[in-house]
């Protein structure tokens, strides 16, 4: 098994390359890596053009681990990403025609611009790494991540995506516009060709299922599980809120909080950990009432708020030796 030591050098080197391409974004990259250690799916939401394809292709350049692309289009049906049982004249047998979901690394580009059905496609693919075609199941290659984009949806020629789908994202994240310095870097770094076209694989697919097997040894204290617990119960508890975090919402807590404590080179999770991590694992899972909608509250306004004034607990936290 890998130890964490070497997870952190593992995952520097990743965000080191990414950040050959992605410019002024570390902790976007590093959240992204996050995803990847605790062998979740990532969702990118921002407006067009801040940068949020060129983060999951780096990434995926990044790793010597098959890649599939699939950019998402409103005729888009769902065999067009798992594949399709074709009749073999031949032999006189089906034959499973993979799609392109049936990779390591699967880039989803504006999925929410394809329609409700075709999402659903992805539904059995993100949460049972498999696929299902015509009665016949097909496993998923390891280790496996869906990194899909959206466009916010109060633009034209989107669909929202349901709950059920947005709670399989372990992460949601942003990227923003970049500062001014920052862009005038990215002109820099693309005034002969694009800085991705040169990205070279840096880790194999071996190495990143052993740093992910390995970040399962980071302890989480009983104070600390005690501490996301209560978190999600108390949005769930919540005035405003309408529908609360599932099951699903701790477990990212608990999965990316030993991700973070690896990279931050401990073997243990701090409650600061989980507070750094709550804005993205939490907020996509949280529906706001109608009555909080009127007050104009956001899921991240109230997450917000729960984090402060929810009590820290400040010992136990380190494993016995």
């Amino acid at each position: 098994m890998t130890e964490l030591p070497a997870v952190r050098s593992f995952a520097e080197r990743l965000i080191e390359n990414v950040e050959r391409v992605i410019v002024d974004k570390r902790s976007a990259v590093q959240l992204a890596v996050i995803g990847l250690l605790s062998e979740g799916h990532l969702l990118v939401e921002d407006v067009p053009g801040v940068g949020k394809t060129m983060l999951a292709r780096s990434l995926a350049r990044s790793l010597d681990c098959s890649f599939g692309r699939i950019q998402f289009t409103p005729d888009m049906l769902p065999s067009d990403i798992t594949g399709v049982s074709i009749f073999n004249q031949a032999t006189r047998e089906f034959e499973y025609r993979a799609g392109p979901v049936m990779a390591q690394i699967v880039l989803a580009d504006e999925v929410n611009r394809a329609t409700p059905k075709t999402q659903a496609a992805l539904l059995e693919v993100m949460e049972e790494r498999q696929a299902t075609v015509d009665g016949v199941t097909h496993p998923l290659p390891r280790p496996f991540m869906v990194m899909a984009t959206q466009n916010p949806i109060e633009y034209e020629g989107t669909y929202p995506l349901p709950e059920g789908q947005l709670d399989r994202f372990l992460l949601r994240i942003s990227l923003g516009y970049p500062s001014p310095e920052g862009e005038i870097e990215v002109l820099d770094r693309q005034q002969f060709r694009h800085p991705v076209e040169d990205l070279k694989p840096i880790v194999s697919a071996k190495e990143v299922a052993q740093a992910q097997e390995a970040i399962r040894a980071v302890h989480v204290s009983p104070a600390v599980k005690r501490y996301i617990v209560e978190l999600i119960n108390e949005i769930r508890r919540h005035p405003e809120v309408y529908v609360g975090a599932s099951p699903r919402g701790s477990l990212a807590l608990y999965r990316t909080g030993q991700a973070r404590a690896a990279l931050e080179g401990r073997d243990f999770v701090l409650p600061d950990d989980v507070k750094a991590l709550a804005p993205a694992a939490l907020p996509h899972r949280v529906i706001v009432g109608a009555r909080g909608r009127l007050r104009e509250l956001s899921s991240e306004s109230i997450i917000g708020e729960i984090l402060d004034r929810l009590p820290v607990p400040s010992g136990g936290l380190t494993p016995d030796k």
